[in-house]
């Protein structure tokens, strides 16, 4: 069964070769490649015409080498919303070597017709570059070394967005992100004070940093951990690279304002929020009245 109108959590670019294919993970780990990806990759026009969006193989010629799942499949892609609010239309990732399989086979046999035999070639490519990234994929999972690709990554992303050493304080928060907060839970704002409620810290971590990558948080709790006391010695910002991390944090910060703004209330502000940033987010108790 086919998903409909699926979210897409995660999103990127597949590199094959010197090929770059548009790729996304739904709700319930559903990996696709997108349709216009897939015509772009072959050398086809990334819009078939006579307004079919749903059949990548239309060509006569073709249709005794396309599989009768494979003809499903192809006349029922996948709707989906990218995580920017983008609609899109994609296939399951496994369709693209049985696409290429199909220009290549025809070819085989000498039944491609001449405009078919860029795609024929873009076809092996493809095939070629699938191979050779399987082959790994499949080494690093026998031997464990994924796990080890994957914390080195990190370690790449918290270098980039990380430093133990603290910066000087700058302020980094403007007053209208408080402000607005206040507004959104109901609280009395008193200007000119820098003494906050806890739980704004806790918001603070929900709408600013836990939309940083996968890790920073963490990392910036583990090398600026709470004292004795209950406080931190720096702020957290004092800890990201100024040319990478805190331009980060700049910009959701920028977003977060916005997007309060506009909202009448906090639960108007969450529903938002959770457009604007789909990846599931953890559910605060509400604030003590």
């Amino acid at each position: 069964m086919q998903v409909r109108s699926a979210q897409a959590t995660h999103a990127g670019d597949l590199e094959i070769g010197n090929t770059r294919v548009a790729c996304a993970v739904l709700d319930g780990g559903i990996r696709v490649i997108n349709q216009s990806a897939i015509l772009s990759a072959l050398g086809r026009n990334k819009r078939p015409k006579g307004g079919d969006t749903g059949t990548i193989l239309l060509a006569a010629n073709l249709s005794a080498y396309i599989s009768s799942t494979l003809k499903e499949v192809l006349s029922d892609p996948i709707r989906y919303r990218m995580p920017s609010g983008v609609r899109a239309l994609g296939y399951p990732a496994s369709v693209l070597p049985e696409i290429c399989e199909v220009y290549l086979e025809a070819r085989r046999n000498g039944v491609l017709l001449k405009s078919q035999e860029p795609a024929a070639e873009a076809a092996e490519i493809l095939v070629r570059g699938l191979a050779r990234l399987g082959i790994i994929a499949l080494v690093d999972e026998a031997t464990g070394y994924q796990e080890v690709r994957a914390r080195r990554e990190l370690q790449k992303i918290l270098e980039a967005y990380v430093t133990a050493e603290f910066r000087p304080w700058l302020k980094t928060f403007p007053d209208e992100f408080f402000e607005q907060i206040y507004r959104l839970q109901g609280w009395e704002y008193k200007p000119g004070t820098s003494k906050r409620t806890p739980y704004v810290g806790k918001l603070v971590n929900k709408y600013v940093y836990r939309h940083l990558p996968n890790g920073i948080l963490e990392e910036l709790e583990r090398i600026n951990p709470r004292q004795g006391n209950g406080y931190r010695r720096h702020k957290h910002h004092q800890h990201l690279t100024a040319n990478t991390g805190n331009a980060h944090l700049d910009k959701q910060i920028s977003h977060v304002i916005m997007l309060m703004r506009i909202s009448k209330d906090r639960f108007e502000f969450e529903e938002l929020f959770a457009r604007a940033f789909p990846e599931p987010q953890m559910r605060l108790p509400l604030p003590p009245e």
